[in-house]
């Protein structure tokens, strides 16, 4: 995850859109790496996915809007990403973290980007 958080600090701060084809890579690698790795995440790991997922999903939302042509690509980025967000959460709650925690964590990591 560290590596995806890295490329996704660099995206934000970016003036410029990346292409879709950058986004959809980068949306690819973290679907592959969350179906691979996920069972073996510690709590750190799965805070930090659950923001880029967060982050992913809400531009994918906003692509959606803008781009006719990939409009419906950037909805199945999102619902997917929504998919994860949840899983996430719901495992982070069930390995104790409050909701209440779960949001200060998250807002860490984007205190810190």
């Amino acid at each position: 995850m560290d590596k995806l958080l890295e490329k996704l600090k660099e995206y934000l701060h970016m003036e410029t859109e990346i292409p879709f084809e950058e986004f959809s890579e980068y949306y690819r690698n973290l679907m592959a790496q969350l179906n691979q790795t996920f069972n073996e995440l510690d709590n750190d790991a799965r805070v930090k996915a659950l923001y880029i997922c967060s982050i992913v999903q809400s531009n994918a939302d906003d692509r959606a809007k803008e781009s006719k042509v990939n409009a419906k690509a950037f909805k199945k980025m999102s619902a997917k990403c929504a998919f994860w967000t949840d899983a996430i959460k719901f495992n982070l709650g069930k390995s104790g973290m409050s909701p209440e925690e779960i949001e200060q964590a998250t807002e860490q990591i984007n205190a810190n980007i």
